[in-house]
């Protein structure tokens, strides 16, 4: 006796600047291939429902919940996740701005606000307390409280650098 055929379908996109090519179960999710397919753990993963927004990745430079998403609704775009932030194996200003501003506590959920804040700095790169704290809001902090963050994003858009 044979149980049910394994359903496979491969799909491609790039993610941080790699090219991936994976064959994956149709039914993945793309937080989960991102993390044990292409090795990118930064991207936590939380809920698994949507709410908690720790998942957060960029898919064609929109701010996307990995868990939400099929790995198979990749097909073809650009994917980033918070690895793809640093510079030179530096931190970027937004990242450097959350260590300053103690923006994080135990830093479970930072993945998903530092992509958030680079979306939002990619559109608005002045944007006003108001629409940062309304951009930071889609996430959810247990520890560290939005105050914090806020200013780090603003401060990071003070810099004038992503």
């Amino acid at each position: 006796m044979t149980g049910p055929a394994t359903i496979t379908v491969p799909v491609r996109f790039t993610a941080n600047g790699t090219r991936h090519e994976i064959t994956v179960d149709p039914r993945r999710s793309l937080a989960d291939v991102l993390r044990r397919e292409c090795g990118l753990t930064g991207t936590q993963v939380g809920c698994e429902i949507g709410v908690c927004g720790t998942c957060t990745v960029l898919v064609d430079g929109d701010p996307v919940r990995a868990c939400l998403m099929l790995a198979v609704q990749a097909e073809g775009t650009t994917v980033e996740t918070v690895e793809s932030l640093q510079q030179d194996g530096r931190l970027n200003a937004l990242q450097e701005a959350f260590r300053d501003a103690h923006a994080l506590q135990c830093g479970f959920c930072t993945p998903g606000f530092l992509m958030l804040g680079t979306a939002l700095l990619r559109e608005d790169p002045a944007p006003s307390r108001g629409r940062i704290r309304q951009c930071v809001a889609a996430n959810l902090c247990r520890c560290t409280g939005y105050t914090p963050i806020i200013d780090a994003v603003e401060a990071a858009a003070r810099s004038g650098q992503e």
